[in-house]
């Protein structure tokens, strides 16, 4: 998980009721919306097979541009940084289930909404008493929904909501009053900071909802980047949905690793510095397997004394659900050592004209690489080449002489390589500066190792694609792609100068110890002396990929200069966005996530805009949508709270069609 500084510095189920893939044309779809009106929940982060689509289609192509505010509810947790919080962002994607709407606040409360009114059920808080973030905003990106079988439902606590807190603690709540369930652990609560070594109060909790599957609730955790090399283990572990203990935990290290790291005793313990799981993990029951996205070993953008740490480093991992064993794992950057951790959920498909009709996996990366797997083996369903990239680095660095670089589709994040020529900004005399910017820097592509001169990092370790993740329309075979395009320098300071402090201070927030490492690290956007980013535009884009031959259906710029220029510098230039995209039956892609405040629909088969509202705040988040009710209407939600570039906020926004 990466800081909110660098943006700082910028601009200034999914339903229950899912359906067979390819069962239905989008017109079947429309019409069996219009005739049966079933109830269309939302019951899991990022939606059934985590595709972030609904087969609703009431709001479509044809009436999106009606859509109204239906409600709207604020919790009231904000926070500018000014107070005993940090800066808060509210990048939560709610559940509905049972006619009623769940979702946390960066605070740690829980909130329980009617679906169809927004009016308040129940509120719970956890009294959370780790407020101050460190280097990182405070967030809560879901809940987890667990339902009891049918003969269980009478009983307390039969549905339950389980969330991890700041505080490092997992909480399961009764979903229908909000009460701690007494038996989950101590009176609703385990510590997950149990035989975790090392943990400072910030550097170690869950800002993303653990995965459930069957009985147990799997999570991971943030761990901090670039602090130290002794920070907390990454280790996944999977509790008991009923009484909260540990059913089994897995280290992202290999065996070769833990056999040379052990200690006197011969006992192997979790290891210090390890891959973590920050981003949203997602799964296949059927298979009975769970598939965790895996960050790099700290520090992240030096590694020459892991040791083979990083074995399970910056891969999408298959676990057994039953016992944590590693059925397969595929990594998609070796030895990584620009902070490419994983961070987006692992999402699902099997269409008929891809990869044979094999049930793949579509693991989207910050290099805007997006690797196409077989779910079962974690084989590429296309070839991956191995290509030679740049070398050189530091003394001490052990760089991988190649990479693996998709096929199909081909890498999204354009152009591969930054040059004088291709040098932005808002004017001309901008982009001479950005020019003389470029020319202190190494710059020889995607994987320019790390330096003392400083090396530019394109993208930037905000992606590309980052936690929003990816949507998948299965009726027309497209995937849904948001992407920043920004660059950033990265500059390694030898250890006796990081430490007596003898290096320039041009980007405070930038700046990494790295203790226990030969170096210390700066990281800053490369910028116009106006502060527009200095790549090539759009510096926000969505795309729309056709599957089955792997080409680009279209691509357009996402997001203007609204708000982050003075006027009249407002340009459809694309902008940071983070958050991900819903698609729709509708043929729609709903998404948010840009920092000029709009909510914008898009016909998902031509990228034609057809609908944009302004948001009380920046929609960082991945909109959701649901029919509580049978014969109810169908309502898009988005989060609209802030992140980075942007002012705090506290609003959960409900969308609909006119009642009438």
């Amino acid at each position: 998980m990466k800081p909110a500084a660098l943006l700082l510095t910028l601009l200034s189920s999914s339903l229950l009721a899912g359906c067979e893939t390819g069962a239905e044309t989008p017109a079947a779809a429309a019409q069996a919306n219009k005739t049966e009106k079933a109830v269309a929940e939302w019951t899991m982060y990022g939606g059934q097979d985590a595709s972030r689509f609904s087969p609703l289609a009431d709001i479509n192509v044809s009436n999106v541009k009606q859509l109204e505010v239906a409600w709207e509810h604020r919790s009231g947790d904000i926070s500018d940084g000014t107070g005993e919080w940090g800066f808060s962002s509210l990048q939560v994607t709610p559940l509905v289930s049972d006619g009623r709407l769940y979702y946390c606040t960066p605070f740690g409360r829980v909130f329980a909404l009617d679906a169809e009114s927004g009016r308040e059920l129940w509120q719970f808080d956890p009294q959370v008493k780790n407020k101050k973030s460190g280097i990182y905003p405070a967030v809560c990106r879901g809940v987890a929904l667990w339902q009891a079988p049918e003969g269980e439902r009478d009983k307390p606590c039969a549905t339950r909501i389980i969330y991890g807190t700041r505080d490092a603690e997992l909480i399961a709540l009764d979903a229908q009053d909000g009460q701690a369930c007494a038996d989950f652990g101590h009176q609703g609560r385990i510590s997950l900071k149990e035989e975790i070594a090392g943990a400072k109060p910030w550097e170690y909790y869950p800002t993303s909802p653990p995965y459930i599957q069957g009985d147990i609730a799997v999570i991971g955790a943030l761990v901090p980047d670039n602090e130290r090399v002794d920070v907390p283990s990454g280790v996944v572990r999977a509790f008991n949905v009923r009484s909260g203990k540990l059913v089994w935990a897995w280290e992202p290290v290999s065996e070769e690793y833990r056999q040379r790291h052990q200690d006197a005793r011969g006992q192997t313990q979790y290891h210090l510095g390890s891959p973590n799981v920050w981003a949203p993990i997602s799964g296949d029951p059927e298979r009975g397997l769970v598939y965790v996205p895996t960050g790099n070993p700290s520090p992240d953008l030096y590694g020459g004394d892991r040791d083979g740490i990083d074995y399970y480093g910056s891969s999408t991992v298959a676990l057994d659900a039953a016992s944590g064993q590693v059925r397969w794992h595929f990594q998609t950057v070796h030895h990584d050592v620009w902070d490419y951790d994983v961070a987006s959920q692992p999402t699902l498909f099997q269409l008929p004209e891809v990869g044979g009709g094999r049930p793949g996996l579509a693991q989207a990366t910050k290099m805007g690489h997006i690797f196409l797997l077989d779910r079962e083996t974690g084989e590429p369903l296309y070839p991956v080449e191995e290509r030679p990239v740049p070398q050189g680095g530091v003394a001490g660095e052990h760089l991988s002489p190649t990479q693996p670089f998709p096929t199909h589709p081909a890498p999204l994040h354009l152009p591969e390589q930054l040059t004088a020529d291709n040098m932005d900004g808002f004017v001309w005399f901008d982009r001479k500066s950005c020019q003389r910017e470029l020319a202190k820097y190494r710059s020889d592509g995607m994987f320019t190792p790390p330096s003392l001169q400083g090396s530019v990092l394109y993208p930037s370790t905000t992606g590309g694609i980052n936690w929003g993740g990816v949507s998948i329309d299965p009726y027309n075979g497209l995937m849904l792609v948001n992407q920043m395009h920004l660059a950033s320098v990265v500059q390694l300071i030898p250890r006796d100068q990081y430490d007596a402090g003898n290096y320039s201070i041009d980007y405070p927030l930038e700046y990494y110890p790295m203790e226990g490492s030969p170096y210390g690290a700066k990281r800053f956007p490369l910028l116009s002396s106006l502060g527009a980013p200095c790549n090539p535009r759009p510096w926000g884009s969505l795309t729309a990929v056709d599957l089955a031959s792997g080409e680009v259906v279209w691509r357009k710029p996402l997001g203007t200069t609204r708000g982050q220029a003075p006027w009249p510098l407002w340009f459809n230039t694309g902008s940071p966005n983070t958050g991900g995209p819903l698609t729709t039956a509708g043929q729609l892609t709903f998404i948010g996530a840009t920092s000029d405040g709009y909510f914008r629909a898009f016909d998902s088969r031509s990228g034609e805009l057809l609908w944009r509202t302004v948001l009380p705040y920046t929609g960082n988040s991945t909109p959701l949508s649901y029919r509580a009710r049978k014969n109810g209407r169908q309502f898009v939600v988005i989060a609209a709270g802030g992140h980075g570039w942007s002012a705090p906020g506290d609003a959960i926004v409900a969308f609909a069609l006119p009642e009438d």
